[in-house]
């Protein structure tokens, strides 16, 4: 299947061509990309977040409880 989008060699432009026949192991280069959550965080993301924790709590326990 081959990708008709315009970006389809979007983020792939330091990859080298795949050669089945080629089996030696990639260098210790760093991942291409990194994931999250590696940056810090404040006091207030921590609040934040905390209170989106109690509203789901409420609503997964406390609202059920209370329509019943």
């Amino acid at each position: 299947m081959v990708d008709d989008h315009e970006d389809a060699a979007h983020g792939h432009e330091d990859r080298p061509d795949y050669d089945p026949a080629n089996k030696d192991l990639p260098a210790g280069e760093p991942p291409l990309r990194s994931t999250a959550p590696q940056s810090e965080y404040t006091t207030r993301d921590v609040g934040v977040g905390f209170a989106v924790m109690l509203v789901g709590v409420a609503v997964a326990f406390a609202l059920p409880l209370v329509l019943v």
